[in-house]
């Protein structure tokens, strides 16, 4: 079995940043990865992981074999 391509993210999103998220004002989460790349991803993912306070933490990010989004697991 193939697993998917992963990156680790660490993501700080106030509860007012990810409200733009959830309401579609922004599509898209520009973060970096631990290594220092830069990622992007859709910003729906966010609304499995947002808690009252926002979004903190790191955060594996999984991929498809042709880099489409498919899971964000909360990793701290």
């Amino acid at each position: 079995m193939l697993s998917m391509p992963s990156i680790d993210v660490v993501i700080e999103l106030s509860h007012e940043a990810c409200l733009a998220h959830y309401e579609g004002r922004a599509g898209l989460v520009y973060t970096r990865s631990l290594d220092g790349r830069s990622v992007v991803f859709p910003a729906e993912a966010l609304r499995r992981v947002v808690t009252r306070d926002g979004v903190h933490g790191v955060f594996r990010l999984h991929f498809s074999s042709d880099g489409r989004f498919a899971d964000i697991q909360r990793l701290t």
